[in-house]
């Protein structure tokens, strides 16, 4: 292949990144993908969205604050902006017992991970005695 050739591709490869990166700052909340997981929630930095097993015992109250909520931050956007392969209507917010607010996603609270470091980061995945995992839209039971 020839220079002009190879900076041609490479050209249209940045490109074609900027663009996904420009569309990504639109949403508030947003998919992305591995290729051993599947689809899951990103916030609009790119950072894995995570949902906590033990919420589900609470009807979808966070049961993470102190400690916990050091090394799982609680997710909140005011306003939910999603493409089209998300539903809207699936977020919402609850208040927490501190009065901090947090986004929930079918009635589940949303967290990050203070492990991820870098957008794609998922190494929050099964922590805890597998209880925190990535939120993956098509698999999440709605708890309410």
């Amino acid at each position: 292949m020839s220079r002009s050739n190879k900076l041609v591709l490479l050209f249209l490869a940045v490109s074609i990144i900027s663009i996904s990166a420009l569309a990504e700052s639109n949403y508030t909340v947003n998919l992305t993908a591995d290729k051993f997981l599947g689809n899951y929630l990103v916030n609009q930095s790119g950072f894995a969205l995570y949902y906590f097993s033990d919420d589900g015992s609470a009807s979808g109250v966070s049961t993470c604050y102190d400690d916990c909520a050091s090394r799982w931050p609680p997710f909140y956007a005011e306003t939910i902006t999603v493409p089209d392969s998300l539903r809207t209507a699936d977020f919402a917010a609850i208040t927490r017992t501190d009065g901090s607010k947090q986004t929930t996603f079918k009635g589940w609270p949303l967290y990050l991970s203070s492990r991820d470091q870098a957008p794609g980061d998922i190494y929050g995945n099964g922590r805890e005695d597998n209880l925190w995992h990535i939120v993956d839209p098509q698999e999440q039971p709605q708890l309410f």
